[in-house]
């Protein structure tokens, strides 16, 4: 067993000959895919053709743009068309769609002496909570994202122009329903796609906003049957609801995720607006440039172990690109990281033609004003 000669910091235990277990790497990559929320939801699709694991720091996606066709009528003379009596060649554009590569990591030490006087193993504790600790880094990643593309309140992202804000511009104590998620508000959300809104599957809140479903008896629930073609059972308000049955909204199927913070901004004493997205599946694709990687190793001279985790890989949203000129963001909403504006350019031809867009509402859960 190697040695090292710093000093990680306080805490550890002896993980090494775990860690080094195909197995265990094996179960907890499995584990970040199946305890998924978003990924079980059909949101977010692995996507072997956005992996880079050739190398690089960007994974560049050729496609072809929708076209549409200028109609021609076909007459019996000779100066139809382009006036020679034949049809005109149309030409057929391309673009690509760019996906910038994340490279994140963390790691935890524990001493001899903290495991002694606690009695537990902190490690331990480390490891058995890794799947759900990388899951939810992994979805800030991806709020971040989302908000970038947005933008704040006033939508000034490049998806802007699918948002719908039906949030107060008040006090919260002047809030109403008609300020809440409900099927109006997000009926009035898909039709910013046109007919593309029936494409809309999925819808993700955060909890404050989902309370007030359950509240209202809007929030129903189906089993795990419904996966399964077995029979389905429905129930409403939540009663006698299980964390093994998923939730259902206006025929949504819904994932309810903390990080998906309210926004502020404009005047103060406003009551904060909450982010609803609206999803359809595979709108949102991953790419990997390296497989999940855990290591621990012994410090024998301060008696330490160490745990250390890093996973390479970049969320794509359909018909937009990474647009500024580094790579390898933060979450940050500064100039060349993921929640700016400025990071991200539209590809399609309209933002309609992606399948996302944007409700901003209140909840009677959070009167907080800004």
């Amino acid at each position: 067993m190697s040695s090292f000669a710093g000093n990680y910091g306080s805490g550890s235990t002896f993980l090494s000959n775990l860690v080094a277990r195909p197995e265990f790497l094996q179960y907890t990559a499995e584990g970040i895919f199946e305890q998924s929320k978003w990924i079980q939801s059909g949101i977010v699709q692995r996507n072997a053709a956005l992996d880079a694991r050739a190398g690089g720091t960007r994974v560049r996606v050729p496609f072809f743009d929708p076209i549409a066709p200028t109609e021609t009528q076909i007459l019996s003379t000779s100066t139809w068309g382009g006036g020679g009596g034949y049809l005109v060649p149309q030409n057929v554009t391309a673009d690509e769609q760019i996906m910038t590569i994340l490279h994140r990591g963390f790691a935890y030490a524990a001493d001899d002496l903290s495991k002694l006087g606690s009695g537990a193993d902190p490690l331990a504790h480390v490891r058995n909570q890794l799947t759900a600790a990388i899951n939810k880094l992994k979805t800030a990643t991806l709020a971040a994202q989302l908000l970038g593309l947005f933008g704040g309140i006033s939508g000034a992202g490049v998806l802007g122009a699918n948002q719908t804000n039906k949030s107060f511009a008040g006090v919260p104590g002047s809030m109403t329903e008609a300020n809440f998620l409900n099927v109006a508000n997000v009926v009035a959300a898909k039709a910013k796609l046109g007919e593309r809104g029936d494409n809309l599957d999925s819808i993700a809140m955060h909890s404050n906003v989902a309370y007030y479903l359950q509240q209202v008896g809007m929030l129903t629930f189906s089993t795990s049957a419904l996966s399964t073609g077995g029979a389905v059972t429905w129930g409403g308000g939540g009663v006698g609801i299980t964390q093994a049955e998923s939730p259902y909204f206006a025929g949504l199927r819904v994932v309810i995720d903390d990080q998906l913070t309210y926004l502020t901004g404009g005047t103060s004493t406003h009551a904060v607006k909450y982010p609803v997205y609206l999803f359809a599946s595979g709108v949102v694709s991953e790419g990997i440039q390296q497989d999940l990687r855990l290591a621990a190793d012994r410090n024998i001279l301060s008696m330490q172990d160490v745990l250390a985790v890093d996973y390479h890989y970049g969320y794509h949203i359909t018909g937009t690109k990474w647009a500024d000129a580094g790579d390898n963001p933060t979450n940050a909403s500064t100039s060349g990281n993921l929640a700016n504006t400025s990071s991200w350019s539209l590809v399609y031809s309209a933002a309609k033609q992606v399948p996302l867009c944007r409700l901003l509402v209140n909840t009677p859960f959070d009167t907080t004003a800004y």
